[in-house]
């Protein structure tokens, strides 16, 4: 595109990022690509692309033009040089760990990232000799007194989940460059729409596209952007590791893409709408959401995003059943896992992930027993907060 590409506005760049090259047929729309191989006109063709003299595609493990070019739009809307898909946010986050650490070395990790990174972490790289540190989410201070001489990579979210602390992304990367640490942030819950870490100094980013990104609850694929060289080490190690992500699904990433910028828009409104009621109410315990005075993090928020998203987490004044039956109550959120997509989703943690801890376990780790995760959609703002409201009524 002829204007720098930051200069134009967020649904623009959603629209048309990554896709301005000339297609088969004149097609508007990015075709699906569904081969398992390339053919090479002959063999000096293959030994110029052996070389570097062209690009083009060889066998589908080590690309696809479907896939590229949802690469190219994903980079662009999260002013990053470059792009790599993968099969799934955990194939993304696994896949990245497995290829910038080595046994012997050592990694920080903050104490609210998702629960299967955190298991990971501690678990299989364990198992393969690489330390692993757990610090508070949301402290500075705490990720550089973990630091070790063999530290080799700091690792957070930002937003967290459930609890949505934020980092202080000026800060991390001044503690990273001092002691030479790479950096991750899984800003899946911020999205590029509200964040981007890359701006601050952050080595590498992680989403997972299968939430705001594709926003449709239809499909499972992970991205991480970064510079050029960085990449290009992740797309070699996809090629041994095989965590691809297939055409038809990196085409409705793209279509879903399109109308990224609208439907942020519409789950930061909720996402705030939704807050502000339940913090108001007198069943409502504590409200964790960002945008929010209260919040820990607000201030921090407030200074590097634009929006703070659709997801809110609650505790009632309520035991586990009544929780429960405040959730079984809604009428419009599906009581489902995931977060991002056009329909609402409401789950209570306590069951559907941390259900078959202790329930001292899970009070150790801040998961109490009425903590709800409401996933706000791009429903009206008002039907959604009439529905929470007539569902605490059966609290009483």
């Amino acid at each position: 595109m002829a204007r720098d590409r930051l200069s134009l506005g967020a649904s623009t760049r959603a629209v048309h990022s990554g896709e301005r090259q000339h297609r088969l047929s004149d097609a508007v729309t990015v075709p699906v690509y569904q081969t398992s191989t390339y053919v090479f006109e002959s063999t000096q063709q293959l030994i110029d692309f052996k070389e570097g003299r062209i690009e083009k595609g060889e066998y589908g493990r080590y690309g696809n033009p479907t896939v590229r070019q949802a690469e190219q739009k994903i980079a662009e809307l999260d002013h990053a040089q470059d792009a790599i898909l993968w099969a799934s946010g955990m194939c993304a986050m696994t896949s990245l760990l497995l290829t910038i650490l080595q046994t012997g070395q050592h990694m920080i990790i903050t104490s609210d990232s998702y629960r299967r990174t955190q298991q990971f972490c501690s678990g299989m790289l364990r198992r393969f000799g690489i330390d692993v540190s757990i610090v508070p989410p949301g402290d500075p201070d705490a990720i550089e007194a973990a630091v070790c001489p063999n530290t080799r990579l700091i690792l957070t979210e930002s937003p967290t989940n459930p609890f949505l602390y934020v980092i202080d992304l000026e800060k991390l990367v001044e503690i990273a460059k001092r002691h030479r640490i790479r950096t991750v942030i899984d800003s899946t819950l911020a999205a590029p729409y509200n964040q981007n870490p890359l701006d601050f100094g952050i080595d590498l980013v992680m989403h997972s596209a299968t939430k705001y990104l594709a926003g449709h609850n239809d499909l499972l694929a992970g991205v991480v952007v970064g510079k050029a060289g960085m990449i290009d080490a992740l797309r070699e190690s996809q090629g041994i590791l095989g965590g691809i992500t297939d055409p038809n699904s990196a085409y409705l990433l793209l279509r879903g893409l399109k109308s990224f910028a609208l439907r942020m828009a519409r789950h930061n409104a909720n996402g705030a709408a939704l807050a502000s009621f339940l913090e108001a109410h007198p069943k409502v315990r504590r409200v964790y959401y960002p945008g929010l005075k209260s919040h820990p993090s607000h201030a921090v928020a407030r200074a590097q995003m634009r929006g703070f998203g659709g997801l809110v987490s609650f505790e009632l004044d309520a035991t586990m059943a009544q929780t429960g039956a405040f959730i079984d109550a809604l009428e419009l959120p599906y009581m489902a896992p995931s977060l991002g997509g056009v329909e609402s989703l409401v789950e209570q943690p306590a069951i559907v992930s941390y259900y078959e801890m202790a329930p001292e376990e899970r009070h150790q780790i801040g998961i109490s027993d009425s903590l709800v995760r409401y996933a706000a959609g791009i429903e009206d703002t008002d039907d959604l907060l009439t529905d929470v409201e007539q569902a605490l009524k059966v609290l009483g």
